[in-house]
């Protein structure tokens, strides 16, 4: 779930103070409260991302010292303290901390260390936080690994998406194969409980074998988590453009589903088990539990150019452009850009649309009659499981997963 999206959402003005409704905290105690930390800066830009990422050259110009990764860790812990107020005496530790970007690692570790620290100091952490940073596999090395490990993170996800170096060169990724397998090991031996590999599948030129390969890399690493994404062509990218122009092809829906099982196969046969669409762990620890607190709707604090929040029903995102974004907080001004209440009616259809994706699925009283009569014909056509029907969740069945965003539009109605 890390990355920030590039286009930010309509909604009403964010308060200079960035003040929530009483609303937002009442009841705040029962939920877990998490933090994402986003670092918008990357090396060079893939050509299928369409996250609110920079480059040098981007920001060349635009922003001056204040866009600058030199000085960002202390411009994000600005925002923790003003998260700290915002909060008021909200006694929650922290549960989780997820950095994601961009590339977190193109910081010095100390600079990710920091971050966290500032979480610690404002929030406190919990005996058993989870904390995550993602890493280029090309941007780290043992040395940094042991100084995030000695710091206080203890997952690390790496972003793989292929072995195959034709596959890597349609994504424009920089890092050569072999190297996030070599990482997994670095990681273990720097002492990270938990390390995760991302893959992608449908890349145009991406072949079946291709793909088996590259699950066989993963696996052979010895990670605890994987998760595999289907890739999404987004427009405005280098991808989208190079396939408008007819010089790679677009791959289709059926080869998607027939990746995902391919994955689902290879995966689940070397003991993984699916607990979220595209998410596989080793075991119940190994799964990614600030990804859960979102899709279980929690509480989370998203700090950085762009990041989205949500808060007791209150979501908000901020500014994109880490210039606009330090030369807000410099100002003593939150850099929200704006934020929308939800209503309760929100919350059902959100919750409906998240938790439907996850092992448990979703309550099937939290359905309206309609949704109800969907999930029976869901169930008929071999998409819920019988016997978590029976036992009043639809949670999706393997069939079901590859038609899993048909399933959830019909079951908000």
């Amino acid at each position: 779930m890390g990355g920030m999206p590039s286009v930010l959402p309509d909604g009403e003005p964010m308060p200079e103070d960035g003040a929530l409704p009483a609303s937002a905290l009442d009841g705040a105690g029962d939920r877990p409260l998490a933090f994402y930390l986003h670092v918008p800066y990357c090396a060079t830009r893939c050509g299928y991302c369409d996250f609110n990422t920079y480059t040098a050259t981007e920001l060349r110009g635009s922003g001056g010292v204040l866009a600058s990764r030199d000085n960002y860790a202390a411009t994000l812990a600005d925002e923790v303290r003003l998260a700290r107020k915002v909060l008021g005496d909200d006694p929650r530790p922290v549960s989780t901390v997820f950095v994601g970007g961009g590339t977190p690692t193109l910081l010095d570790a100390a600079d990710l260390v920091s971050m966290l620290g500032a979480v610690r100091e404002e929030f406190g952490l919990a005996d058993d936080a989870e904390i995550t940073t993602e890493a280029n596999p090309e941007s780290v090395g043992p040395e940094y690994l042991e100084k995030l490990r000695a710091g206080g993170f203890n997952r690390i996800s790496f972003g793989m998406q292929s072995a195959k170096q034709h596959v890597l060169k349609v994504l424009d990724r920089t890092h050569t194969p072999g190297r996030p397998e070599a990482c997994v090991a670095e990681a273990r031996a720097a002492g990270f409980d938990h390390v995760n590999l991302d893959l992608i599948y449908g890349t145009p030129g991406e072949s079946d074998d291709d793909w088996r390969a590259s699950l066989a890399a993963a696996v052979g690493a010895g990670p605890d988590h994987v998760s595999a994404y289907a890739l999404i062509v987004e427009e405005g990218t280098q991808l989208a453009r190079r396939i408008r122009r007819g010089e790679v092809p677009m791959t289709d829906d059926d080869v998607h589903a027939d990746r995902y099982l391919i994955a689902d196969s290879v995966l689940s046969e070397a003991g993984f088990s699916w607990y979220e669409v595209s998410n596989w762990a080793t075991s119940d620890a190994g799964r990614c539990l600030h990804n859960e607190l979102y899709w279980r709707g929690a509480d989370w604090w998203g700090a950085g150019p762009g990041a989205h929040s949500h808060v007791g029903g209150v979501r908000w995102w901020n500014v994109k452009h880490p210039g606009a974004y330090a030369a807000a907080l410099a100002e003593g001004r939150s850099p929200g850009a704006g934020r929308e209440l939800l209503s309760a009616e929100d919350r059902r259809v959100e919750r409906i649309l998240l938790e439907l994706r996850l092992r448990d699925g979703v309550p099937l009283s939290l359905l309206k009659p309609a949704g109800l009569a969907a999930a029976g014909k869901a169930l008929a056509d071999g998409l819920l499981e019988p016997a978590a029907y029976e036992a009043g969740s639809a949670v999706l069945t393997l069939r079901g997963r590859l038609l899993a965003d048909g399933v959830v539009r019909n079951l908000v109605d």
